[in-house]
């Protein structure tokens, strides 16, 4: 992490990862780039349906591989980039056929390293294989969940799952979550964890870069009346006055509560559930 000297009130708590050492500095692959209108959080009809969005500066999108569809060809990594859309990097892939991908780049692989993907494929990191081919604690990255699919899980800076067991068939999953979920073995998955793990500690510093990345306030609940929030209103500072934190809308939300819908399709999946709270 980079940090600075306290020119100014927001410099003072400044931190930013560093990049010198770790991107590449090449400019993005034109044929791999295209633009994508920014909606603001609102639908097609023009409302609010996803709040603190909206501004930011202008991007383009990187189109990125989470299908990993070429199989037995291997692949050298010729640069390392920075993508606004997400908090990984990216990596610019040339396959031994001569076409060029962006990937997601794993912990430790840097430019020149090379990877497969194929189901003869060796346990090394940034390879990638189906889960009934890779051992128990072995550390995995964009996993899928149904064979061919794409990538699905542990897609972000600093993410991987677990695999603890291998059952009936199915590969249990510990999930960045600390949820243990069963996935069937013929899904695939890469090998390793995504790098970029110091992105979580930085600190924006002010709220301007907050603005700068597409990101509007935050106002609390308790700060609003009660016509906008079941925690607005009271005289003075109050606290809540309920019993369980609720967000706008009355669903429960934060301090440990269960949000998960109780009869959702997928929890013949689930082993063992999050943890959740203060005492996870």
């Amino acid at each position: 992490m980079k940090s600075f000297k306290p020119t100014s009130a927001s410099r003072r708590s400044m931190t930013v990862v560093t990049y010198r050492g770790v991107l590449s500095g090449d400019k993005p692959h034109k044929p791999l780039l295209s633009y994508k209108k920014r909606q603001g959080g609102r639908n097609n009809a023009g409302r609010i349906t996803t709040r603190h969005q909206g501004g930011g500066h202008k991007r383009m999108l990187r189109d990125v591989d989470f299908k990993y569809n070429k199989f037995d060809i291997p692949a050298r990594i010729e640069t390392i980039e920075y993508d606004p859309y997400r908090t990984a990097f990216i990596a610019r892939t040339v396959f031994a056929d001569g076409e060029r991908r962006y990937v997601t780049v794993p912990k430790d692989m840097k430019v020149g390293d090379t990877f497969i993907v194929s189901e003869k494929a060796p346990i090394k990191t940034g390879n990638r294989l189906p889960l009934g081919k890779i051992p128990s604690g072995t550390f995995i990255y964009n996993v899928e969940l149904r064979p061919g699919a794409g990538a699905r899980i542990a897609r972000s800076a600093g993410n991987y799952a677990e695999i603890v067991a291998h059952d009936a068939g199915y590969a249990q999953i510990k999930m960045p979550s600390s949820e243990v979920r069963k996935v069937i073995e013929s899904a695939w998955a890469s090998v390793g964890a995504v790098g970029n793990e110091e992105q979580r500690l930085q600190n924006y510093g002010k709220a301007g870069k907050s603005r700068w990345k597409g990101i509007r306030p935050t106002v609390r609940g308790n700060a609003m009346n009660p016509v906008d929030h079941p925690h607005g209103g009271g005289e003075g500072k109050q606290g809540r006055g309920l019993r369980r934190a609720k967000s706008k809308w009355g669903k429960p939300t934060g301090k440990g509560q269960k949000t998960r819908t109780p009869k959702k399709y997928s929890n013949k999946f689930i082993v063992s559930r999050r943890k959740v709270g203060k005492k996870r």
